[in-house]
């Protein structure tokens, strides 16, 4: 045709291409955060069971010095651990406190038990516990019994006072007559001791745990199962070390009562068999 040019048709090239390539990484890039994310919401509830498993395997093994009372496996939560910061920071330590069981938790029938003996030993020890010798307090181990420096031991010994004899004696024939498992502690305040027996409170402590772990096996028949003892110094106290009050209040032993044995253990020790035990000087 005449008059008519031909003309090439040249493509045109799409200058935003590349969005679409873009567009696609950004949502691969998306949905990979939102897999990490979920991944990383874990049951709160099965390690909410974790955790009290491990609590309560180290408190059988009695190695665990803070360990919770078994619950109801459907209900178990962790019992965290809180310090308290002291006055003097960095200087000594927190005092240590636990936290209970949620409100509306159930007792179990142990704990009732527990709450019984607590009954009794409160009858048994009235005129001690008047004289602020000893304590009863509930905690999440068990029940503890303590006795204070003030009305069993004299100053740096770990021999048990003779006037507090009779005392010591009704408390261990009242927890003969049940099966607990019973741990004691050792405790004292910050205050240094240095004599011809003990250099540090480490040792001063110990001694007085094995000490009445040494009387309830040796005077009171009980057996040896049952029975564990550890000294913490002035590392877990239970009030301030800067006032006397507070000091008194932490140089205790305490008597902790753990739980039931279990089934199939061996009996009581006997008595002349163990005569071999000593305190450490």
């Amino acid at each position: 045709m005449r008059g008519r040019r031909s003309r090439r048709q040249t493509p045109q090239h799409n200058q935003d291409r590349w969005l679409v390539s873009y567009a696609d990484f950004i949502t691969l890039l998306f949905a990979f955060f939102v897999v990490m994310y979920s991944a990383a919401q874990v049951d709160k509830r099965k390690i909410g069971h974790l955790a009290m498993a491990i609590q309560v395997a180290f408190q059988r093994l009695g190695v665990f010095p803070a360990s919770a009372d078994a619950v109801s496996a459907d209900n178990a939560a962790p019992i965290p651990l809180h310090p308290i910061p002291s006055a003097e920071s960095g200087r000594q330590p927190a005092v240590w406190q636990r936290e209970g069981p949620p409100e509306g938790t159930p007792a179990a029938p142990e704990d009732a038990d527990l709450e019984r003996l607590k009954q009794e030993l409160r009858q048994t020890l009235a005129l001690e516990i008047s004289r602020q010798e000893v304590a009863l307090r509930t905690a999440p181990d068990g029940l503890v019994i303590s006795l204070r420096e003030i009305g069993f031991f004299d100053t740096g010994s770990a021999q048990i006072k003779d006037d507090s004899a009779p005392a010591f004696s009704r408390m261990a024939s009242l927890l003969q007559q049940h099966k607990y498992r019973i741990r004691i502690e050792g405790h004292t305040d910050n205050v240094p001791v240095h004599n011809s027996q003990f250099k540090s409170n480490w040792e001063l402590s110990t001694a007085r745990a094995t000490e009445l772990i040494r009387l309830l096996i040796v005077k009171y028949s009980y057996a040896p199962e049952r029975l564990s003892a550890v000294g913490y110094a002035e590392y877990h106290p239970i009030a301030t070390n800067d006032t006397p009050e507070g000091r008194a209040q932490n140089r205790r032993v305490d008597v902790v009562i753990l739980g039931r044995n279990e089934a199939g253990t061996a009996p009581p020790a006997n008595p002349s068999d163990a005569s071999s035990l000593r305190v450490p000087h």
